[in-house]
């Protein structure tokens, strides 16, 4: 269940950034049922495909053991000796059901947690070591579950095995008349069905155990309104902040656009409240460029520095209105005033007599 901290309730959904942080402390939904059904499932294959020649195997070692024990001679380096082979024959023998529950073991974290790699988990915290709390979670609601949990499983895993042999617990009783072969034959074919049926049985609580523990930590990574907040204020920066830095920087950028406009050919106004100063090379420049507009005293200023360099001003309002609202400073003019502005190049050059 959801904790109440003193900032509030635990109501909303864990961003994607919360996700990621408990990523990363290892803080994952993992279940180890789901680890136990997998186990089992991998061990029922590996059972199913290599039974016949582990028993062979099994049954070769033993008849090897007992047809050399009337001419073995019990000395300290015989004995030594001989245990020396049966626990290599025997590492041999059971060295599929070692990597078994290795690769089990990778893949059911895999599948549950995918690729992951981080050390925060080991590292030491002191609040650990502290008794009580150390008590506390001994005696939490989640310790009483998994107990709980695992006395049912137990109990069912018991159950299972004491019907599956005690239906053939009469055939075993005259196991000892028969060849060693048939001896072994019926607590393999025992030791599969009961695997199978114990798989089925851990699957379906894997199953169940997986969706509470996704519940549980969906639960865990719950935010508050406050914490919420407060990760929205770091993730996009302070407000006030951002305002400060957005000033400067459009302060910046006026500073910079004012120095561009002495190299203007021409002023365009509105007249009293828009400004646009337009630039154009030619042979450089496809069409003319706005280097500066504005608005207010942005345009006042902008005016003002054009007559301090004997730059044509000229009032044409739906020009300077169409500039300044389909136009950024750095780019072209739009073609549909190409030739209203060309007019006024043509008129400004004539005036001054240039040849461009």
């Amino acid at each position: 269940m959801a904790e109440d901290t003193p900032t509030g309730e635990r109501s909303e959904a864990p961003s994607a950034k919360r996700r990621k942080d408990f990523r990363e402390k290892g803080q994952v939904s993992q279940s180890k049922e789901v680890q136990t059904a997998i186990l089992f499932t991998f061990m029922l294959v590996v059972w199913y495909f290599y039974a016949s020649m582990f028993w062979r195997s099994l049954s070769e070692l033993s008849s090897f053991i007992w047809s050399r024990s009337g001419v073995f001679s019990l000395t300290p380096d015989n004995l030594m000796s001989i245990s020396i082979f049966i626990i290599g024959k025997g590492a041999l023998i059971m060295t599929p059901f070692f990597l078994t529950v290795l690769i089990a073991g990778f893949l059911s974290t895999f599948i549950q947690v995918g690729w992951l790699i981080t050390g925060k988990p080991m590292i030491p915290k002191l609040e650990k070591l502290d008794p009580i709390k150390g008590a506390g979670r001994m005696i939490s609601k989640r310790s009483f579950m998994e107990i709980i949990k695992s006395v049912i499983k137990v109990l069912l895993i018991g159950w299972l095995a004491y019907t599956t042999i005690a239906k053939d617990f009469p055939k075993a009783l005259l196991l000892s008349d028969l060849p060693v072969i048939q001896t072994l034959l019926l607590p393999a074919q025992i030791a599969g069905l009961l695997l199978m049926k114990i798989c089925g049985l851990m699957i379906f609580i894997g199953l169940l155990d997986y969706g509470f523990v996704r519940y549980e930590m969906e639960e865990k990574m719950k935010m508050t309104k406050q914490e919420q907040k407060e990760e929205m204020k770091e993730s996009e920066g302070d407000p006030y902040l951002k305002s400060k830095i957005r000033s400067i920087q459009q302060s910046m950028a006026r500073k910079r656009m004012m120095a561009e406009v002495p190299e203007a050919d021409v002023i365009i106004t509105n007249p009293t409240h828009i400004a646009v100063a337009l630039q154009y090379k030619r042979g450089e420049m496809n069409a003319p460029m706005v280097i500066a507009k504005g608005k207010g005293l942005i345009a006042e200023k902008i005016k003002e520095i054009g007559k301090e360099h004997n730059i044509p001003t000229i009032e044409n309002p739906p020009v300077a209105r169409l500039l300044h609202s389909s136009t950024e400073v750095g780019q072209m003019i739009p073609e549909e005033l190409f030739k209203t502005v060309a007019e006024i190049l043509a008129h400004i050059y004539s005036i001054k007599g240039m040849r461009r």
